[in-house]
């Protein structure tokens, strides 16, 4: 079959322009990324974690409180007292009074209850006299206050510590704190890429291009969510979710062309010569592979939260930044480097191993299973489905901060409020309560005193009232820890039967809110937004590979691998994360659920990361298929073409993410980390390697039929070397 001119393809004639005008081109990226992060330093970030929207009972509870009590409208924080003699002594005593003075007087405090008082009575532990706590009321939403705020509260607190007299602080807004806390995790993902590059390499400046790409792209993409965390919600741990993607994706992409462009200096191609063909051939995978990740994260704006929207815009500039430095910034390097690396490239290695051709291991292995296609087949198989069989116990809810480290004052100050309250004083269910025409006083008490006899209620703390009497809070403190199922079922029991069995004809209305309702409100509509989602993706995803593979099979075959391949990282995330395998080498608090937006948010990236691997393998091998007709030659000089560099760059990928497991405190990241690694390394081993080359053996040339009306409607889109033909015969075919 006939094929196409590489250096006249649009992406040749780009590679062309950023070869020969290198220095223009990467004048042109230092001041895009000079630019961009010094508008962002200059605006300064404005991250916010606010996890929530919408119109749940817990928001419309929140609106309720903020109308009737606007003194009581924002979060509040617990400066928990741990002592070695009785908290009421005097000495004791005085300390505790002179810290709550100081800290009733910072900005944006707007009370301090003392468990000194009568109305903090209950905040001093009947079982543990040596534990206490006072609750530090701010004026606004944890999301919303000012980070140094609460800093300075926290700085306070401790500096009031002394020897026997120990201060911990909890809740929402000192989570804030935690959450802002750097990992180290990019430093150790670059390191790890940088031994992997030069192993495949063996050559510094080799190594270093694809490097460069990805940290251009990733700065960059750091300036954006800057400039946008001002207008939108943006979480503080967005910037390391970026740069765990960008990183990921921007060395492989680079790597890939970087790897053709060696090949062809190799073959004896000129090196403008070479970096077209890597640009028409490569770069051509690598821009649809990019797409493709691209529309799986636009489907994250399909959950309806303001903090994904911004966690994906960060995600999707990281990688189109890395994807457009691909095929960009990288010619340009070459253009710079093309002595060094063509010194390199042409070696008696490089000529050896095109000499021997079919004699490398791939090409072994890939006639093995095309030899075994049947056990290969139902091996693996049985392997990701063992895999995933963890995925169906997974539980959603936000965890609580049971699950920190150890050496953050939020979990110390979590053990102790359940060592002295009970796990459910770390969560407490705050009822909002409209009365009508300023009476109803006796049908409060019933409620109060209705909710005290619920079997999963610890303690209720007396109503409080607003001034005019419309309105009273009434605190309730569950048994269990916040993210315990238990609480889950208490919540929707007293907003199913309970709370309308005790007020009804009563006049009262009743909305059941406070931080762990919202939580458990928000993991109900993403449950239920998890089937479209997953419908937009796959079908969005099946349309392209349709078109570029002009195939019905393969794209279906695709979808249900990387459907299979992700089931399997759920499944490790479920079997570590919830039921505790291995999560002491992991470094997790303890066991926990699932949080709510992860697996959405994980679907959509490692959906996209999948399809990666599946054009960079699927368009060689189409390549071949063009140029021979022969379905299992084709697959094995794919394979064998493909291979190293896969697992170079899955390699780089596993590092990444993995990184982000040994060197980031946050559980949400170790857990985003190791899913994605997860994902890769089932996806270029057990899927690329084994269930595709076994399945694609088993169909034959059925694996490249498609209807020739469905052909004829499809849009024209080229991945690989080869020129499509004008049609496809049934003998091709059938």
């Amino acid at each position: 079959m006939a094929m196409s001119d590489p250096t006249q393809s649009r992406l040749g004639r780009l590679a062309h322009f950023s070869y020969t005008r290198r220095k223009l081109v990467l004048l042109l990226w230092v001041i895009a990324l000079v630019g961009l992060t010094g508008a962002g330093s200059i605006l300064g970030a404005a991250f916010s974690n606010k996890f929530g929207g919408g119109n749940s009972e817990a928001i419309r509870a929140q609106n309720f409180l903020k109308a009737h009590f606007p003194q009581a409208a924002g979060d509040s924080a617990q400066v928990v007292f741990h002592t070695t003699q009785p908290i009421m002594t005097p000495d004791n005593e005085a300390k505790i009074t002179s810290l709550v003075a100081t800290l009733a007087a910072m900005p944006h405090v707007s009370g301090v209850v003392s468990p000194l008082t009568p109305q903090g009575a209950s905040q001093a532990s009947r079982t543990d006299p040596t534990i206490a706590y006072a609750t530090v009321q701010f004026d606004k939403l944890s999301s919303d206050l000012p980070l140094q705020s609460i800093k300075d509260v926290v700085n306070k607190a401790e500096a009031a510590r002394a020897p026997g007299f120990d201060i911990q602080l909890g809740g929402p807004p000192v989570d804030q704190v935690d959450f802002a806390v750097p990992g180290k995790s990019e430093g150790i993902g670059i390191f790890a890429a940088i031994l992997i590059l030069w192993l495949a390499f063996g050559s510094f400046v080799a190594m270093g291009l694809p490097i460069i790409v990805a940290l251009f792209g990733v700065g960059m993409s750091y300036g954006v969510l800057d400039i946008i965390s001002h207008k939108l919600s943006v979480p503080t741990f967005a910037p390391e979710l970026a740069a765990m993607i960008g990183l990921g994706v921007g060395i492989d992409y680079a790597l890939f062309v970087a790897t053709r462009f060696r090949n062809g200096l190799a073959e004896g191609l000129e090196p403008l010569e070479a970096v077209e063909v890597a640009l028409a051939t490569s770069g051509r995978a690598v821009l649809f592979a990019g797409c493709t990740v691209i529309i799986s994260l636009i489907g994250l704006f399909l959950m309806g939260q303001p903090f994904v929207v911004g966690l994906a815009i960060g995600a999707i500039a990281a990688v189109v930044f890395v994807l457009v430095g691909s095929l960009t910034l990288l010619p340009a390097l070459m253009g710079f480097f093309h002595k060094r690396l063509a010194k390199h490239a042409v070696s008696k290695r490089a000529t050896a191993a095109k000499v021997a051709g079919r004699q490398t291991a791939a090409h072994r292995w890939s006639h093995f299973i095309q030899r075994h296609p049947w056990l290969a087949g139902i091996a693996s198989l049985a392997v990701l489905v063992t895999l995933a069989i963890p995925l169906f116990s997974m539980r959603l809810a936000f965890t609580d901060d049971g699950n920190a480290p150890t050496s953050l004052t939020t979990r110390q100050a979590y053990d102790l409020l359940a060592k002295g309250f009970g796990p459910g004083s770390n969560g407490p269910l705050v009822l909002a309560v409209s009365l009508p025409s300023g009476s109803g006083g006796a049908a409060l008490d019933g409620l109060t005193t209705t909710l005290r006899a619920t079997p999963d209620v610890a303690a209720v703390v007396p109503p409080k009232l607003n001034q005019d009497g419309t309105a009273a809070v009434v605190i309730a403190i569950p048994k269990s820890a916040p993210e315990d199922a238990a609480t889950t079922d208490l919540v929707k029991n007293l907003r199913s039967t309970i709370v309308p069995q005790a007020v009804q004809g009563t006049g009262l209305s009743v909305l059941v809110g406070g931080f762990t309702a919202g939580g458990i409100d928000f993991a109900s509509q993403q449950t239920h937004r998890l089937p479209l989602v997953i419908a937009l993706v796959v079908g969005l995803s099946f349309l392209l590979l349709m078109s570029v593979f002009r195939s019905l099979v393969v794209p279906i075959k695709a979808a249900i691998m990387n459907l299979i391949s992700i089931g399997a990282a759920y499944g490790v995330i479920v079997a570590i994360f919830q039921w505790g395998w291995l999560g002491s080498v992991v470094g997790i608090g303890k066991v926990g659920p699932v949080d709510p937006w992860v697996p959405l948010f994980l679907f959509t990236i490692l959906f996209g990361l999948s399809m990666d691997y599946e054009v960079f393998l699927l368009s060689r091998i189409r390549e071949e298929w063009l140029r021979t007709g022969h379905n299992a030659t084709a697959v094995a000089d794919g394979l064998a073409a493909t291979a190293r560099v896969i697992t170079a760059a899955a390699a780089i990928m596993v590092c990444v993410f993995g990184s982000f497991v040994i060197g980031d405190p946050l559980r949400v990241l170790k857990l985003f980390g190791l899913g994605l690694a997860t994902a890769v390394l089932v996806d270029a081993t057990l899927v690329r390697m084994v269930l595709v080359p076994s399945t694609m053996e088993l169909l034959g040339n059925a694996n490249w039929w498609l209807p020739r009306w469905l052909n004829r409607l499809l849009p024209k889109v080229n991945v690989g070397e080869g020129e499509e033909p004008e049609t496809l015969e049934p003998a091709a075919v059938g």
